[in-house]
């Protein structure tokens, strides 16, 4: 079974671009999987104030009702760093659009789910 980690600008895109990210996950990922977000990535997600902020009722709907594991940590770093930490030590993939996160996650050799033209998701080529 393999941990996908959803970032918080990930879990986001149902909302912002319409886009079914578990169809998505399902159709690219050939292989067993669980879906996981990161606490502090929920924290982001709460404490949004721009425009998307009309975005967190819901999304905090669909983690629920999707059962997305919730992965506990300590304080003292930030979600980025997190995410990388957690990928290497649980071999997960990571699903996420910032583009600074990719290039390190690329760097790490950590796979990498993300959107390609607004309408599906892709999986980089550095899968297990």
């Amino acid at each position: 079974m393999v941990l996908i980690i959803l970032d918080t600008n990930f879990i986001l895109i149902p909302m912002m671009f319409n886009v079914d990210i578990f169809s998505e996950i399902e159709r690219i990922c050939i292989f067993d999987y669980e879906l996981s977000i990161i606490d502090r990535s929920l924290d982001e997600l709460k404490n949004i104030k721009t425009k998307e902020k009309r975005f967190i009722k819901p999304t905090l709907e669909l983690i629920k009702k999707k059962g997305i594991k919730i992965i506990k940590t300590k304080d003292g770093k930030n979600v980025d760093e997190i995410i990388i930490e957690t990928a290497k030590e649980k071999k997960a993939v990571v699903a996420t659009q910032d583009a600074l996160l990719r290039k390190s996650l690329k760097k790490d050799k950590i796979p990498v789910i993300y959107m390609r033209q607004k309408k599906y998701l892709e999986l980089s080529k550095n899968v297990l």
